[in-house]
């Protein structure tokens, strides 16, 4: 459950954030008008990533980095257009006048298609995690799949309450401070689009070795994949900044009321912004608690068994029945030929007396492996719970299918059926 959640978390922070922020000021810029824009393509974003979730999964026809690099392309432009109307809004005359309503319904939607472009590119990896989960799953009925489905609900949970933190939070601050943390926001915003840009580029040969500039453009998609997780520092330390803003304005308003009633409507609504602050600053502290404590520990490296030794008989691997009755996971090697190091797993099914044996590996995540937890067999990269009744069955995370014998007491795998399965090792 951790890592899905902390997967979502991962994946829609930086949008959720720059949603907020850009929904704040298209509210700001046109107040009712304003949101039904944004709310329309809040929409419309849910659904292109909806559908491009499904075209990744269940078809061939998606090339991800051409289509990131069309996203971040739009992104940039519409980014660039919505930063000038925003500012041409403040400087010209005529936008404050007759063309007031027209500018700032152009604005609204500008910010609106920032919103489409964001969600398009954030939520369809996470929106597919239901199916690629049932690659793996045997059902979407298990304790171990519910379990994962209740983390990536949580992390967007807690992404949809940040992103009303920051609409909210937007709409409370004054004309200036507004558009300072609006401007903070998506400079940190664009640069990274530009990173991103300028990565898919490199990777897709759009930039060659030739270029005079190469070597810059290199530095900058190496900055950008090492050190991307200081882009969501940056919008999380603007989300605290607007928190607390929004305190001291608070504290220091001096508002004027004609009567009790006005001074009670007064007091209420500054309580009201200081309770979207402080759930702010809750959703950043969350936020840094999951990259900087629930990630690495979601994520902590796991150690495979050792493999244990054995005989070679008859050209098999010869594996006696007292060797693996303990009923826990054992794991074996041979090494090809060819140098390759193959493996596979042995573990005795409960309250039986037959065994689950199959490759240390599967057709889905390779040669990652297997470990026991708590009695369970759990693959290492997708933290998949195999029913060990299932191994030695294809289908799923469950170990690749070898062929052997069960004879005078042991087991027997034929050493010709381990080099059959050799590529599946990479070492």
């Amino acid at each position: 459950m951790l890592k899905y959640f902390t997967m979502t978390v991962n994946a829609v922070i930086i949008a959720a954030l720059t949603v907020g922020l850009l929904r704040g000021y298209a509210k700001s810029a046109a107040d009712r008008l304003g949101s039904i824009i944004t709310n329309i393509c809040c929409g419309l974003g849910l659904a292109s990533a909806g559908v491009m979730a499904y075209m990744k999964n269940a078809t061939r026809k998606i090339d991800t980095s051409l289509w990131n690099y069309r996203i971040f392309i739009a992104s940039l432009a519409v980014l660039g257009l919505l930063i000038i109307c925003s500012i041409l809004r403040l400087a010209v005359p005529v936008f404050k006048g007759k063309l007031k309503t027209p500018a700032s319904a152009v604005s609204a939607a500008l910010a609106g298609g920032e919103i489409t472009l964001a969600m398009f590119y954030a939520l369809p990896d996470v929106l597919a995690y239901p199916y690629t989960l049932l690659l793996t799953e045997q059902t979407a009925l298990s304790t171990d799949y519910l379990f994962k489905m209740i983390g990536m609900v949580l992390g967007l949970g807690l992404m949809l309450l940040a992103e009303m933190a920051m609409f909210r939070g937007c709409q409370r601050l004054g004309k200036v401070s507004g558009l300072v943390i609006l401007y903070a926001g998506l400079l940190i915003y664009g640069l990274r689009l530009g990173g991103l840009l300028v990565k898919v580029m490199l990777n897709k040969s759009y930039i060659l070795p030739n270029n005079p500039n190469y070597k810059t453009y290199f530095n900058i998609t190496k900055f950008v994949s090492n050190n991307d997780v200081y882009f969501v520092y940056a919008l999380l330390a603007v989300a605290v900044a607007m928190a607390v803003i929004i305190w001291v304005m608070s504290l220091r308003q001096r508002e004027p009321y004609s009567n009790p009633a006005e001074k009670r409507k007064i007091i209420k609504k500054w309580r009201v912004s200081r309770r979207w602050a402080d759930l702010g600053v809750f959703c950043t502290a969350m936020m840094l608690v999951s990259i900087l404590v629930l990630e690495p520990y979601a994520n902590r490296p796991v150690e495979l068994s050792p493999v244990e030794d054995v005989d070679i008989t008859d050209n098999c691997l010869y594996i006696p029945f007292e060797a693996v009755a303990d009923g826990h996971l054992h794991r074996f090697g041979y090494v090809t030929p060819n140098g390759k190091h193959t493996r596979i797993i042995v573990i005795k099914k409960p309250g039986s007396s037959g065994y689950g044996i199959g490759l240390d590996a599967c057709d889905i995540c390779g040669e990652t492996g297997y470990f026991e937890r708590d009695g369970q067999v759990v693959c290492k990269l997708c933290d998949v719970v195999m029913n060990i009744n299932t191994i030695g069955f294809p289908g799923g995370c469950n170990p690749i299918v070898v062929n052997y014998t069960v004879k005078d007491g042991a087991i027997w795998v034929p050493i010709e059926e381990m080099i059959n399965h050799e590529s599946v090792f990479k070492s």
